[in-house]
């Protein structure tokens, strides 16, 4: 009665309207028997647990149910066989036995509706599991007189609830109902919400007769106690582009064209669905997506939006941006929006963390008659149209994504498209949103495969979907537009032959795509390339030369150790000061206070650039920082992300540059550029591959030789020409070029395959059931180390948190950290403070890849190990139960499996071998 109650709140208050539409669609009484449906279901759920199976596992209420008539062992007499009926698929077969006898549904009818009763623990059964406990009859009845006595009883509760949630008269229209595998997921998602929240001791009390409640006072107090936020109703807006970005983004400038036609066609789009955005970096794309999000959830009746980012960096970079869009939308008045930043370091956020302590709310159940006022969560902290909270609820690897709004990385999108416990949940969370890809270009072929099985199941849901790109192949743009429509390949090859940019591709069921070229905003500069040797010596020459004026310059790196060593190369010529690195081998705390200064002083409103400064960094300035340097010097990388780098440069308007740098210029090295075909260096063909390196050299010669890049005409040009499958480059190049072309062909057909080993199935015909949904998954695989392992393809990854050990013995947080969180006692006997807790957690260092080889992770993790702190591992000790510690000495340096490492705040984690 409970489940069913709070079934029927989740659809009324909280199922987005798309969702609810989705599930009525395909039952002949619409909405009406959708609702009914949900409370049916939700009613039933349980009905596995009046078995013996379950039931012996009290002697003192089995006897109960004994001296009743109902026999059945004791749990010790049946032993581990009673594993073989779980209540879940128990429930299942019991619910198909009841529809095929009592109502005349034939079987294949009965388990689309039964398995949503068998998954409500969070994995559908496998059919081996099936034809276990049809084997095994006695685990559902127990034999002899009995046998009856239990059939009646779970018939009588069966009926009870036909009868009770008003499906009765229902069952005979539902039996030729042929359900789409997307709505037994749906179903099944709401299921387990309201199961969970049913099982929430403060809402549901398990003596409620106490308290003298009606069973419908008793639910008013539990859904007043939750206080769960409603979805959002966006309403579509009205009038010009230009009043729309002008009150959501306060831009005082006119909307780009890129903007201008993202809203023009999520308005005119015969109903929502893809839309593919290709523009120049720094074009407002991310504005865009917002804007065409609002009018999309508008037409579509979905109740949120997730962004979804290549890094936690961007996550986090995006989420305040996220916050003041939110702040500006218009809302009902009163409303509350549900909002979480959703990657396994949030709660670390500053944003996110200030959200959390203006929500901070107790779940309890609260006095109905209305004495006793439930205060809104985050009220009186945020002047806004509608408050955003960051639901207690809705917090947790499992649920987070079930808030309205959520900023996250692409895993969490990924994990929608791998076979895992409680995948239904996620599903319900995507089903109901605007879906906007940021990056789209940044994901391999591994994750692609994930990525274009998600987009299946998206667009059989009706998801809007929103994808960004600076720089997208015209094969990848194809593909995403074919998952998205399940069509075959190749039937969208009018998406794949379009060479204009910027560019705009549209998508929506039952139509034909549609591709528009943009006009371009004006912004446009010339790009002078060079090749220059890879000597340190030669680099720091010509730095001198170039910056005898001034001048801010930015040298990216394809590997850290590149990035430490021409650091130290280039200080040794222009002094320490003048010189700072950037890179992800730095603790979290460090890593952010590091982006935090980059950006003061060469971010859009930099307010102490230096006179002549080198910032020598990684890939991490590709994506999550918006800089602006006078000259670009970059390792030889794969075409769009050489172009990714260019974006950084005179990226924003600025005074008087100096005279020598007023034209923007790159300098492309890391490689051999005397040799017959270009050596990439090493670490760059570790990392990318000597195909597309290869690739990039050739279509970059022209350019090398003379041609100025011309930006941002030149961009899609550029990637295509890299990506497609003409041969490129010089004649000479021919031969590196088709083995190389043949290694990354073979990685690519290998990375698919790995990739299917745990990746959900295509979307089945309707009718078909979710039984074996996700069998031979992952398990419970979500967003820790081994779940996003799963939907990335990268080397294993360990993370360690570092603190600092005196000559005494005792611990502290680094003595170097800011925000008065340095040299915080650690106390080994006892659990840490709790701001001193979170303080190392904050202090997470992902090792790099020497480490975490097959050759030496088992010994580095047995080395970790060996410091062990048993306090620490108490369920009241959340930031440091189960972390792996790294202890470093006072000078920042200590001994890991046969190497040293030494941490520095300024250059960060540096490893070498122990001679």
């Amino acid at each position: 009665m409970d489940s069913s109650a709070v079934a029927g709140l989740l659809w009324d208050r909280w199922i987005p309207a798309s969702v609810r539409r989705l599930v009525a669609e395909t039952l002949p009484g619409g909405e009406a028997d959708a609702g009914q449906l949900v409370l049916w279901l939700a009613g039933v759920h349980d009905i596995g647990k009046a078995t013996p199976a379950f039931a012996c596992q009290v002697d003192g209420l089995g006897d109960r149910m004994r001296t009743a008539g109902l026999a059945m062992p004791y749990q010790r007499e049946m032993g581990t066989d009673r594993r073989l009926a779980p209540h879940g698929l128990a429930g299942q077969l019991l619910l198909q036995e009841w529809l095929e006898r009592e109502h005349g549904w034939h079987s294949r009818s009965t388990v689309q509706f039964s398995a949503v009763v068998g998954g409500h623990h969070g994995a559908p059964p496998e059919h081996p599991q099936v034809y276990a406990l049809d084997c095994r009859p006695e685990l559902l009845r127990t034999p002899g007189p009995s046998e009856e006595v239990w059939r009646r009883v779970q018939g009588e509760l069966l009926d009870f609830c036909a009868g009770e949630f008003g499906v009765e008269e229902r069952l005979g229209a539902w039996v030729k109902v042929k359900l789409p595998q997307p709505v037994q997921v749906l179903l099944s998602g709401l299921v387990i919400v309201a199961d969970w929240i049913a099982s929430n001791r403060d809402l549901f009390p398990y003596f409620p007769e106490a308290a003298g409640r009606t069973d419908e006072e008793r639910i008013k107090a539990a859904w007043r106690g939750l206080n769960l936020p409603e979805p959002w109703r966006a309403q579509e807006p009205r009038g010009l582009v230009a009043e729309l970005f002008a009150d959501r983004f306060a831009l005082p400038a006119a909307p780009r064209p890129v903007q201008e036609a993202a809203v023009r066609i999520a308005r005119e789009m015969p109903t929502p669905g893809l839309i593919v955005i290709e523009a120049p970096m720094g074009e407002g794309k991310t504005e865009a997506a917002l804007a065409a999000a609002e009018v999309l959830a508008a037409r579509s009746g979905a109740g949120g939006v997730f962004f979804a980012l290549p890094t936690m960096a961007t996550g986090n970079a995006m989420f305040p941006r996220l916050l003041e869009w939110l702040d500006r939308l218009p809302a009902e008045e009163g409303q509350h929006l549900s909002v979480q930043l959703v990657h396994s370091k949030a709660a670390l956020n500053k944003d996110f963390e200030g959200l959390l302590r203006a929500s901070r709310q107790t779940i309890a159940a609260v006095d109905v008659e209305g004495q006793e006022e439930v205060p809104r969560p985050g009220a009186g902290h945020r002047a806004a149209p509608a408050e955003l909270v960051a639901h207690q609820w809705l917090r947790g690897r499992k649920k987070a994504m079930l808030a309205s709004f959520a900023v996250g990385t692409v895993d969490q999108l990924l994990f929608a498209g791998l076979k895992s416990r409680h995948l239904a949940l996620r599903h319900l969370a995507l089903a109901g949103k605007v879906v906007v890809i940021d990056e789209a270009h940044a994901y391999d072929a591994y994750m692609n495969s994930y990525l274009d099985r998600v987009l299946s199941w998206l667009g059989a849901y009706s998801v809007p979907v929103v994808v960004l790109s600076a720089t997208l192949p015209a094969a990848r743009r194809q593909a995403l537009a074919e998952a998205y429509a399940q069509t075959t390949p190749d039937a969208y090859g009018v998406v794949g032959e379009a060479d204009g940019y910027p560019l705009l591709t549209a998508v929506a069921p039952g139509c034909a795509p549609v591709v528009e070229e943009l006009g371009a905003s004006g912004r446009a500069s010339r790009v002078r390339v060079e090749a220059l040797d890879d000597s340190l010596e030669v680099l720091a020459d010509r730095l001198e030369f170039e910056l005898a004026d001034g001048g801010c310059v930015l040298v990216v790196r394809n590997t850290v150790n590149r990035v430490l060593e021409t650091a130290k190369a280039l200080r040794a010529r222009f002094g320490a000061e003048a010189v700072s690195v950037a890179h992800a081998r730095f603790i979290d705390l460090d890593r952010a206070a590091k982006d935090a200064d980059l950006l003061d002083r060469f971010g859009p409103r930099s307010s102490a650039r230096p006179g002549r400064h080198i910032v020598v960094a990684s890939q991490v300035a590709e994506q999550s920082l918006d800089v602006d340097f006078d000259l670009l010097v970059t390792d030889l990388a794969p075409v769009d992300l050489v172009l990714q780098r260019m974006g950084r440069l005179h990226r924003h308007p600025r005074g008087a540059r100096p005279a020598r740098l007023r034209e923007p210029r790159c300098l492309v090295t890391g490689a051999d550029w005397t040799a017959p075909v270009p050596g990439p260096v090493r670490g760059s063909e570790v990392v990318y591959g000597r195909h597309a390196l290869l690739r990039a050299a050739a279509v970059l010669k022209p350019h090398l030789d003379g041609v100025p890049v011309r930006l941002p005409q030149d961009i899609s040009a550029l990637v295509q020409q890299a990506y497609g499958k003409s041969p490129v480059g010089p004649v000479e190049w021919a031969e590196a070029l088709d083995e190389a072309r043949r290694v990354h062909e073979l990685g690519q057909a290998d990375k698919e395959r790995r990739a299917e080993t745990f990746r959900l199935g295509m979307v089945a015909k309707p009718g078909r059931s979710l039984t074996g949904w996700v069998a031979g998954g992952a398990g419970d695989a979500d967003d820790t180390r081994a779940g996003r392992a799963q939907v990335r393809d990268s080397a294993q990854s360990l993370e360690v948190l570092v603190v600092q050990r005196h000559p005494d013995g005792s611990l502290t947080t680094p003595d170097w950290l800011s925000d008065d969180r340095g040299g915080l006692p650690l106390p080994q006997d006892a659990i840490p403070a709790a701001r001193a807790a979170k303080a190392a957690a904050a202090c997470g260092l992902r090792l790099p890849l020497q480490l975490v080889h097959p050759r030496v992770i088992d010994q580095v993790i047995a080395e970790l190990e060996e410091f062990y702190v048993p306090a620490w591992q108490s369920k009241d000790s959340p930031w440091l139960a189960g972390e792996l510690i790294l202890p470093v000495q006072a000078d920042c340096q200590t001994r890991l499996a046969g190497f040293v490492l030494n941490y520095s705040p300024v250059d960060g984690l540096e490893v070498q071998r122990e001679s």
